[in-house]
């Protein structure tokens, strides 16, 4: 059954704070493509007059969010230290912060992405499963999501992955 799959490149910055020695302690960028692919529930008719598949709407929410609330942003832990410089300097710049329970890696970010793109689909009754989600953080290093179990990842329903509306934090 052929599936859909959407690319999106974004900017991004963040650091990592559980290991002080790593060079990703300091805040820092990366150009990175998001690649998620969707597989239909049931069989459907792909393009011309008599399609069936949602495709421009899933495309045109996918990637505002991504162009609109992920790219430039900056992905930090939630306990780090620069959330607080930013409640007292910049209050208006924490809605550029993604927040995350623990370090913003690739591998949470892939994560997010999952659920946020699920809630997505469950909130449009679309009939489509994430089957795949893909970050590039560099030419050299990927993040790819095959299968992913939700609940492993201790995130509580209201949380903003889980959520379908356009947020990346908590704030």
């Amino acid at each position: 059954m052929p599936a859909l799959e959407f690319t999106r490149r974004y900017a991004m910055a963040h650091r990592l704070l559980a290991d002080p020695t790593s060079k990703c302690i300091v805040p820092h960028g990366h150009n990175e493509f998001v690649t998620v692919r969707l597989q239909p529930r049931t069989a459907f008719r792909f393009g011309g007059a008599n399609a069936q598949a949602p495709f421009e709407a899933l495309k045109r929410r996918w990637h505002g969010w991504i162009d609109g609330c992920v790219d430039h942003a900056l992905q930090l832990n939630e306990a780090d230290p620069l959330i607080g410089f930013f409640r007292e300097h910049e209050p208006a710049r924490l809605q550029r912060i993604m927040t995350f329970v623990g370090d913003p890696t690739t591998e949470a970010l892939a994560a997010c992405f999952w659920l946020k793109l699920r809630a997505f689909l469950e909130d449009a009754d679309l009939p489509f499963d994430v089957a795949e989600v893909r970050v590039e953080e560099t030419p050299t290093n990927t993040v790819v999501l095959t299968a992913f179990d939700a609940n492993a990842c201790g995130l509580p329903a209201h949380a903003w992955p889980r959520r379908p509306d356009m947020s990346i934090n908590e704030f």
